[in-house]
């Protein structure tokens, strides 16, 4: 038996499991000693309890929940690497079932080809790459200087159109939005295409209001500028979360392959096609609209394979995961999950104009199943977005983001939330409340101190 004197002798290990109760987690220096499983296993869960709540968290589009047989098939094959094909020749088969089955939702015309990547990222940086370098082909053929290309995209896109330009040395011509225009049109493109130019990049279904850039439009006027100037300019369509709505709750949209212009597409698996992170997809139209300087070729891995990604090594579980939702949903299960969620957004679009000052931001427009909605600019209350934020996430924990619109809409301040398949119509109907509530506190205290808005600004992105 143990007496006083020995358990405070006794290791803090050995009493708790835990010897970083009284000790700082190690953050500088590997431990010059190792740790039992179960104390690193309980160390690195209570540090994470810091973090948000997955369901309360309205401003990421990536998928936070997967069915348990979903888990199961993802903890089963996480030690796969993807990239070694002649050990996995199944797993890399089941690539090619998901970027046809892609490629047969979005109307490829014919055999086509794609890849799976981290993400839409690395999926629009290969995308891109192609246009560039399939623009140099027609260029050289023609006798012509290849030294001056530039890209054609709006301001509503994700960063990574931005970065693509500034790595690769494209000039990016940014089509800037307007206060009271959030996404891009033809009469918008028109004068920032000529010779050089590699390609129009447009949207389907941007990060900032969940709109579509009018792309049926865009390849009407690249078609007539294709007549009338001869200047064969692609469309690249960035569907990285409109990808997997689109299809479903707007079917007869044109926005894919039946567009004759559109040569690529990428979407995130990740995102509304309710994977885990990091899935993405590039999908070419034809086999020729991907350019071969892309592929290298490489044997040491005890056959020759054919690779166009940017990274190598890499786990096969989500693509098994996304495999596993593509047979599980099929397209009726993707319907009615795409309906349920746009439904709900559309109950917490109706309960907001119903209890605040806000007006809802195109909603009765296709998008996606989110509400963008800012303050109505005719009312004079004594707070703002960022203040509405700070305070449902101080009082409920609800992660609201709050941003101002991309240059030249910066003077609009924007909220969004994203009705995701796990806000349920009891949670949308508790938001709205928290919301309300939150105007009225806001209200009475005169908006959120210095130091309140400062941390919303930094700390909530979307």
């Amino acid at each position: 038996m143990t007496d006083d004197s020995d358990a405070r002798t006794m290791p803090l290990s050995r009493i708790t499991g835990h010897e970083w109760l009284l000790e700082g987690a190690p953050d500088d220096e590997i431990p010059a000693q190792g740790a039992e499983p179960i104390v690193a296993m309980r160390l690195i869960q209570e540090e994470l309890v810091l973090d948000g709540i997955p369901e309360r968290n309205l401003a990421t589009f990536v998928t936070t929940w997967m069915e348990p047989e979903a888990q199961r098939v993802i903890a089963d094959n996480l030690y796969r690497n993807f990239i070694d094909h002649a050990e996995y020749p199944q797993t890399a088969e089941i690539e090619q079932r998901c970027i046809r089955m892609l490629a047969s939702l979005y109307h490829a015309p014919g055999e086509t080809t794609g890849a799976r990547t981290q993400g839409s990222s690395e999926a629009i940086m290969l995308g891109a790459l192609s246009l560039k370098w399939k623009w140099r082909e027609r260029r050289e053929a023609a006798g012509r200087p290849t030294d001056r290309p530039n890209l054609v995209f709006g301001g509503d896109v994700h960063v990574v159109w931005e970065k693509f330009c500034r790595y690769f040395d494209v000039e990016p011509r940014v089509v800037p939005l307007q206060p009271d225009k959030f996404t891009i049109g033809p009469e918008d493109v028109e004068p920032h295409v000529d010779e050089n130019t590699i390609g129009v990049a447009a949207v389907l279904g941007t990060t900032f209001t969940g709109h579509a850039d009018d792309i049926g439009g865009i390849n009407d006027l690249l078609l007539r500028i294709r007549e009338e100037k001869g200047l064969d300019v692609p469309l690249h369509v960035d569907a990285a979360s409109g990808g997997f709505v689109w299809p479903f709750l707007y079917p007869d949209r044109e926005w894919d392959f039946r567009l004759e212009q559109v040569r690529s597409i990428n979407v995130s698996g990740h995102k509304f096609g309710m994977v885990y992170p990091g899935i993405g997809w590039l999908v070419f139209r034809e086999k020729s609209d991907l350019a071969e300087d892309l592929v290298f070729y490489e044997n040491y891995l005890g056959k020759t394979d054919a690779t166009f990604t940017l990274n190598f090594s890499t786990g096969s579980a989500m693509v098994l995961a996304q495999y596993y939702n593509l047979i599980r949903f099929g397209r009726d299960g993707y319907t009615f999950v795409m309906e349920v969620m746009k439904k709900n957004a559309d109950h917490l679009a109706e309960q907001l104009a119903s209890i605040g000052p806000f007006e809802i931001v195109g909603g009765d427009a296709e998008q996606l199943p989110l509400v963008a909605f800012h303050l109505d600019g005719g009312t004079d209350v004594p707070y703002d977005e960022f203040d509405i934020a700070w305070q449902v996430a101080a009082e409920r924990g609800w992660m609201l983001p709050a941003y101002t619109m991309p240059p030249k809409a910066e003077s609009v301040k924007m909220l969004r939330a994203l009705v995701k398949l796990n806000l349920t119509r009891a949670l949308v109907g508790t938001l709205a409340d928290d919301i309300a509530a939150a105007c009225e506190t806001l209200a009475k205290k005169g908006g959120a101190s210095k130091h309140e808005r400062r941390r919303v600004k930094t700390g909530v992105g979307y």
